[in-house]
């Protein structure tokens, strides 16, 4: 007795110890303990005699093993080869060295996984950069942007590009126009910001001679001029109300006429908007026409700014240094600045920066950008233009009001009002199980107010639905 305890104690200890098997031997063992199931099945139920069963069970049980086996090596060693030469790639990112030198089954399947799933980002991240060679980013924010233009461009819908200044909305806009099935046809760009108020209608819509003061000839229209192509409004939230109106006219009716003019003028035009405005705050203050907010929000797609795509920063600023005369080199400390800067002007304020910074260098060098340090990540606070906070950024905004603590310099009371409401739907929409009828009952407000409430917010209902929170 005194000897077994010993081995018995050894047996127990080694329990504790992973066991670790090999998927070449998993899967036809699992596959042979079916058949022999089957066998164990048709055995009891004495429906053959013994030999009978036992022959054919016999064969049954070892051609599943062998079946298994050759489907096993068919299927997985063309996968382990794939796998090993996509990890000896050097694009492919290494995973942290672990303790252990064979992995567990779940591991080792985990693993496959884990490889995949790395293997479809890096294809992501070269479909970007080839299908759109002037957006530069392989974020997985300028990503998900860049799937959103794939699926609305070969569509005619109207298009809202929302995003702060200088985040690149007219690059996105010729990206839709590049991917559209009007490619080829007219692309004209308008930015109603910078045509003076009282010519902002004889731009849109042309004008007749002599139809006021200084019109010494015909006209013809952006609208005309962009006809069976598509027309880029940049900075809509500008155009006055009354020029809404009429433009409101021409996207539900696809028809207008020039100023001064009676005939009436059809065209065929894709229409894609942007702005840097709070169109959604607008429209409650009465400076946007309502309704023409609604046709013009078709498809939105928020562009997020710079500071939130911080990976994206190298790659940026090496494709502007490589576009200047003098090809300049960042330092470390240089890139550092870059990456922890707030970037209220965007990509606009980085390529400003680094044009600054390239003729201030005295050598091939760039040693510093002449940004200050005190402002970081942390202390960033900036009213977002699509109305809603981005991702990630309502934890942030919830910190700004502490107990007891004074208001500093910078805080946004919009801001920190649409993260209050946020968090409050999103707990309300929780509690009701993803039911918009239910939370809205909950809310005190009707079911259509909430649907714009989740859309501003970009709340995922069917998330919360599947994830049952």
């Amino acid at each position: 007795m005194k000897e077994i305890i010993p081995i018995i104690k050894k047996l127990s200890r080694g329990r504790s110890s992973p066991v670790r098997v090999s998927l070449f031997v998993l899967i036809p063992f699992i596959f042979t303990g079916f058949a022999v199931l089957a066998f164990l099945v048709a055995y009891y139920a004495g429906r053959a005699s013994m030999i009978q069963l036992f022959l054919l069970g016999g064969a049954v049980i070892a051609f599943t093993a062998f079946s298994a086996v050759v489907v096993t090596f068919a299927v997985l060693s063309p996968v382990q080869k794939f796998i090993a030469e996509v990890e000896s790639s050097p694009s492919f990112p290494k995973p942290p060295v672990q303790p252990e030198t064979k992995p567990r089954v779940h591991d080792e399947i985990g693993h496959f996984d884990h490889v995949f799933r790395e293997v479809t980002n890096l294809i992501s991240k070269v479909d970007a950069r080839d299908r759109f060679p002037g957006i530069v980013g392989q974020s997985r924010a300028v990503r998900s942007c860049l799937s959103q233009v794939i699926k609305v461009a070969p569509t005619d819908n109207t298009v809202l590009l929302l995003g702060e200044s200088g985040v690149g909305k007219e690059l996105f806009a010729e990206a839709i126009y590049q991917e559209s099935n009007r490619q080829g046809k007219p692309y004209v760009k308008l930015n109603c910001v910078a045509i003076a108020a009282g010519l902002l209608e004889s731009e849109l819509f042309g004008h007749e001679k002599g139809s006021f003061t200084g019109a010494s000839a015909k006209k013809t229209g952006k609208f005309e001029l962009a006809n069976e192509g598509t027309l880029f409004l940049d900075e809509i939230g500008d155009i006055q109300l009354e020029i809404q109106a009429k433009l409101l006219r021409v996207l539900q009716e696809r028809e207008f006429q020039r100023v001064g003019g009676n005939e009436t003028i059809k065209v065929n035009v894709r229409f894609v908007a942007a702005s840097n405005k709070n169109l959604h705050q607008m429209v409650k203050e009465g400076t946007f026409r309502e309704d023409l907010f609604y046709r013009l929000n078709v498809f939105p797609i928020y562009i997020p700014p710079l500071r939130d795509r911080v990976e994206d920063i190298p790659l940026i600023a090496r494709h502007i240094l490589d576009r200047m005369p003098e090809k300049k080199e960042l330092s470390p400390e240089a890139m550092r600045d870059l990456m922890t800067w707030s970037w209220p002007g965007n990509i606009r304020e980085l390529k400003n920066v680094l044009e600054r910074a390239s003729v201030m260098a005295d050598q091939n060098r760039i040693l510093s950008v002449g940004l200050s340090r005190q402002t970081n990540m942390s202390g960033r606070q900036h009213q977002t233009d699509a109305g809603a906070l981005p991702p990630g950024k309502e934890a942030e905004v919830g910190t700004i009001l502490d107990e007891g603590s004074n208001i500093s310099e910078g805080f946004n009371l919009n801001q920190h009002i649409a993260a209050c409401e946020k968090e409050i739907i999103l707990r309300v929409l929780k509690q009701a199980g993803g039911v918009q009828a239910r939370a809205a009952k909950l809310l005190g407000i009707n079911q259509r107010s909430l649907w714009h409430r989740i859309k501003k917010y970009e709340i995922d209902v069917s998330a919360i639905k599947n994830n049952g929170l």
